[in-house]
């Protein structure tokens, strides 16, 4: 559960590193998207339902509390209305001078679909294999170091398995894709909540909820409040602020480092 949650709030951590490696723009403002800020309810959402479920414990089915059933399917109707959204929106980002939209790059046809493919299986499954090498290292840290699992959930593992999404990030950014960058992270957040319901399933000794204690609780708070200053940014579109930044990125940066400060001193 730390993993997952303090994922989520490390991912978005990463969106404040790509404001800072853009310099032409504030990131939020260049990377507008109806279908970013959307996806970003659905992880608001999915995150409340999180909390709904450990506010009431003792409703599983099975094991499975209903929650995990429900942050499924809300997961989905989001899909489904992101994607009607964006055939038929009923809001749209007004184009300024520093507005960015994403192309297609003229040299994409150069490799096949099959070739892509498989390097994206590829790709996929070493990285699959390290986030498991990684977990099993973790837990052999807990042991000889003595570490809180909270802590090294939220931290080491949350971090570690998240630099992929750094990496893409910039990476998108520096090639000009800011769209994918922005919606790469929140909606890879809005997916990683799915593992929270994955996680219930998998642990057998009744609903995972009941389980965690009051540090996952104020992850989960502190991935939403930092969710909710960067859909403010996406929403009020500051061009530039100070040193180029937009009030979001010094808020989510803030809001992080202060509620991991808060965490580790519990």
């Amino acid at each position: 559960m730390s993993n997952s949650l303090g994922g989520i709030a490390a991912q978005t951590l990463f969106l404040a590193a790509a404001d800072i490696a853009y310099r032409k723009a504030n990131l939020e403002h260049a990377a507008a998207s109806l279908e970013n800020m959307l996806q970003g309810t659905v992880l608001l959402g999915a995150l409340s339902l999180v909390v709904m479920a450990v506010a009431a414990p003792g409703l599983e089915v099975a094991g499975v509390h209903p929650v995990s059933v429900m942050v499924v399917g809300f997961y989905v109707l989001g899909l489904k209305v992101t994607q009607s959204a964006r055939d038929v929106p009923g809001w749209q980002a007004k184009i300024t001078a520093n507005t960015r939209q994403d192309e297609p790059e003229t040299d994409a046809g150069k490799l096949s679909l099959s070739r892509l493919v498989i390097s994206f299986c590829v790709l996929a499954g070493i990285t699959a294999v390290a986030g498991f090498m990684v977990s099993r290292a973790a837990e052999g840290a807990i042991e000889v170091f003595g570490l809180s699992e909270s802590i090294a959930g939220a931290f080491l593992t949350a971090i570690v398995t998240s630099l992929p999404e750094l990496v893409t990030t910039v990476a998108a950014v520096r090639r000009g894709a800011l769209t994918l960058a922005v919606g790469g992270i929140i909606g890879g957040n809005a997916f990683d909540v799915l593992f929270i319901a994955a996680s219930d399933v998998a642990y057998r000794e009744g609903s995972i909820y009941a389980a965690i204690g009051n540090q996952q609780l104020f992850l989960t708070a502190v991935a939403m409040a930092m969710t909710a200053a960067l859909l403010m940014g996406l929403l009020r579109r500051q061009e530039k602020g100070p040193a180029g930044l937009g009030f979001e990125t010094v808020l989510v940066i803030a809001l992080y480092f202060a509620g991991s400060s808060i965490l580790v001193m519990r």
